[in-house]
């Protein structure tokens, strides 16, 4: 059963707010969805959207300005919570980093967390049926994008999902997790210390490994105070040179982490989504 929190229109389409009983997670969970006015006339192409660390579900369509290139595109856009809410477990919100608002889209396998931090599963399985059942949405146009943590998520998923998404690409990602501080305290925490099941989570590794997924894009601001020790993009970069995976790597100077470098080139990577999964689009 999906319920409306909310529903406001924009740019000629809806922007909503649902909330459903997730069967994967065990607790309600939350989420935004963008359907642009070509929706009215039939089923249009779908892109997620993965946030970042302390983010939930309403972050993407207030700060990142996607609705009016998704309109002009028609495209709808699905922007999950972050993590599961209201868990009980002790701990939860200890740290801004780990636990609430921090799920790394993965499925956790260490207790107490890998009772409802399932959220790699709820990404690629049921949110994704979720949309396609109740929403004008292609199940065979569909894309993947994220920011920091989230941009980790759309890399990470596409590259162990080989062709369930048709275009993906990332802000500033967590490009090798397995060697920063963040992806470190988070796979010891859900994955335990098995350094083989991290390497499942790693971008990096997982090209390294030979894992392939559409051409990617990503963009990093060089003014990021968290570019030198958590994001490593340049990891991945060689990792993308040495293998043959596609990639569009750019760097811009004066720009840091936040939603105003985000919202600065969303329009190219609402277009790059565009041309994978719209069949008129330039």
């Amino acid at each position: 059963m999906l319920t409306t929190l909310s529903e406001h229109g924009c740019f000629g389409g809806v922007q909503g707010f649902y909330q459903h009983d997730s069967a994967l997670i065990g607790l309600p969970m939350k989420f935004g969805v963008f359907v642009p006015p070509q929706a009215k006339q039939g089923p249009v192409p779908v892109l997620f959207y993965l946030a970042g660390l302390t983010c939930n579900e309403e972050t993407f369509a207030v700060k990142a300005g996607a609705q009016r290139h998704a309109a002009e595109h028609g495209l709808i856009l699905v922007s999950p919570d972050t993590s599961p809410r209201n868990t009980g477990v002790d701990g939860a919100d200890a740290a801004w980093d780990f636990g609430n608002a921090a799920g790394f889209y993965l499925d956790a396998t260490q207790a107490p967390w890998h009772t409802h931090w399932r959220m790699g599963s709820y990404i690629t399985r049921e949110l994704r049926a979720l949309v396609l059942q109740h929403f004008a949405a292609r199940p065979d146009r569909v894309g993947l994008f994220g920011h920091s943590m989230g941009g980790h998520g759309a890399l990470t998923l596409a590259l162990k999902n080989p062709g369930l998404y048709q275009s993906v690409s990332a802000f500033a990602p967590i490009a090798a997790p397995m060697q920063c501080p963040w992806g470190v305290k988070a796979f010891n925490g859900y994955l335990g210390e098995d350094k083989a099941a991290w390497a499942q989570h790693d971008a990096t590794a997982l090209i390294t490994a030979g894992a392939r997924a559409p051409h990617l894009l990503i963009d990093q601001g060089l003014a990021d105070k968290f570019l030198a020790e958590q994001l490593h993009p340049h990891l991945l970069e060689a990792a993308c040179a040495q293998t043959g995976q596609p990639l569009t790597l750019r760097r811009h100077a004066g720009y840091d982490h936040g939603y105003y470098f985000i919202s600065t080139f969303m329009a190219e990577h609402i277009a790059h989504h565009a041309r994978a999964l719209c069949v008129n689009s330039p």
